[in-house]
Order: structure tokens, then C-alpha cells, then sequence
């Protein structure tokens, strides 16, 4: 009988979610870590200031000093942007893994190929030659339909349903790592917004707080603050909607790769019912 692909282990999968655990902690606090060191050494330069002292307004036309004044959220802001981008970037490397060494697409295709000719050992192959996640769901179903082939004294009903039970097994220990860490950028996108809303709130309530007890209102002064209060909102607002814009790019991969696996499972099962009827 055909052995079945090594497919991950619970203990295996445990490990790789801790050390998936451990990523997202550290990239968290090392992405805030560099936002408060370019907030600190790099938007606080004093060469961004009037006589180079950060206390003093921006020189004209220097931005970074006015997104320095914005306030404390300025280098969360930061971190949560980088955050975004770290998370994507890891989504972007774990699903082209799991994708395999060529278009998924065409090693479908090449596989229901396979499967119409009867060469399943060549469909084996070519799952072997694709690697990667979905190559691993596909190939522990054509071993199935190799075991059970061997076994001719076996209902073809109760074996299609074997066939079909062993690919959902491996999806389902296989899968579930392509959306780890998904849960992260989906939260950027609503957290982002709202800390940017924070700064602002802060923001003016610290520029009308000066206005009050700054003796006669001075119209530049309440225009520059609440200028930079809406720094926060529109770093904020960036902030969401490039997590709104990856979110769902990985998503659709990972449906592409999910609608993949499912097309090549149902081709299995039904070859194998259409052959032993």
C-alpha cells in the first residue's frame, strides 16, 4: 500500500504557532521600538528647529519638525505604519511558499491531466516537482486514490469518500497557516484610524489649552496646532487603509490557493467514482 505524505504533526504545528507567536511579539515591539527612535532622533533633530531647539516652532517648510510637534502618538502612528508593511511582507513569503515553485494554476491543470490519461504516478510527480502547501494536499489525495486502488475488494463509494476525507485532513492541517498573523493587519486597519483620531484629539485639546491660558488669542499659533493635531489623523488614515489594501490581496491569494486545492480534490474523487463504478 502507498504510504501517505508526511503531512505536519500536531506537535509540529504547535511549535510552529509558538514560534509564529514569538514573531508577531517581537516584529510589535520592535516596529514600535523604530518608531520612537525616528520620532526621537530623526523628526526630533534640532537642525528641524528654529535656533535648533525642538521646543521652538519648525523651521519653514520643514515637515518632519511639524510632525514632531503632533505629539507622543506620532511615533506609534509610526509603528503601527511599519507594523503593516512587516506582517504583509511575511504574509507575502509564507503564501508564495505554500503556492510551490510554479503557477498553481497550471500544475492544476496539468494534474486533472494526469488524472484523465490515468497516469497517476506522473500526477504524483508533478505534485512532488510543485512542492509547497497545496502540492502536499493534492499528492496526500492521489496516494489515497493509489491505496485504495489496491485494494479492489473496497466499496468505490466508501473509497471516494476516503479519497475525499484524506484531502480535507491535509487542508485542514496544512491551510491554516496561511491566515496567521491575518488577524494582526485586520487590526491595524481599525487601530490605526483611531489612534490618528487620538492624536488629533489631543492635539487640539493641547492647542486650545494653550490658547486659554496664553493671554489674547493668536490666530497663527491655533493654525499651526491644529495643523499638526491633523497630522495624526491623516498618518492614521494612511495607516488603515494600506492594511485595508493588503488585507485584502492576501485574502484573495489565499482563496485562490483554497478554490486550487478544492478543484483538484473534487477532480480526484470524481475520476476515481467515474473508473469505478
Amino acid at each position: 500500500m502507498a504510504n501517505a505524505p508526511k503531512t505536519t504533526s500536531p506537535a509540529k504545528q504547535e511549535k510552529s504557532g509558538n514560534s509564529g507567536n514569538l514573531f508577531a511579539s517581537l516584529a510589535i515591539l520592535i516596529c514600535l521600538g523604530i518608531g520612537l527612535l525616528v520620532y526621537t532622533f530623526v523628526m526630533g533633530n534640532p537642525e528641524n528647529f528654529i535656533d535648533n531647539n525642538p521646543d521652538n516652532q519648525p523651521k519653514p517648510g520643514n515637515y518632519l519638525g511639524m510632525v514632531y510637534h503632533a505629539g507622543v502618538i506620532v511615533p506609534v502612528l509610526i509603528g503601527l505604519f511599519l507594523m503593516v508593511w512587516v506582517f504583509s511582507i511575511e504574509r507575502f513569503i509564507v503564501i508564495g511558499k505554500a503556492s510551490g515553485t510554479g503557477n498553481v494554476g497550471n500544475f492544476v491543470r496539468k494534474v486533472q491531466s494526469f488524472l484523465k490519461s490515468g497516469s497517476i504516478d506522473a500526477a504524483i510527480a508533478e505534485c512532488d516537482k510543485q512542492k509547497g502547501s497545496v502540492a502536499n494536499v493534492i499528492k496526500a489525495g492521489l496516494l489515497k486514490y493509489k491505496d485504495v486502488e489496491a485494494n479492489p475488494g473496497l466499496d468505490a463509494e466508501k473509497s471516494a469518500l476516503a479519497i475525499q476525507k484524506e484531502i480535507e485532513e491535509t487542508t485542514a492541517l496544512e491551510m491554516p497557516m496561511l491566515e496567521k498573523n491575518l488577524n494582526v493587519i485586520a487590526t491595524l486597519v481599525s487601530i490605526g484610524t483611531l489612534t490618528g483620531l487620538l492624536g488629533t484629539v489631543t492635539g487640539m485639546i493641547r492647542a486650545f489649552a494653550a490658547l486659554a491660558t496664553g493671554g489674547a488669542p493668536d490666530s497663527a499659533k491655533l493654525a499651526n496646532g491644529i495643523s499638526e493635531a491633523l497630522i495624526n489623523t491623516a498618518t492614521g488614515i494612511a495607516t488603515s487603509t494600506f492594511a485595508i489594501i493588503m488585507y485584502n490581496i492576501l485574502t484573495a491569494k489565499i482563496d485562490k490557493l483554497t478554490y486550487s486545492i478544492d478543484e483538484a480534490g473534487f477532480s480526484i474523487v470524481q475520476t476515481y467514482s467515474a473508473n469505478h463504478k
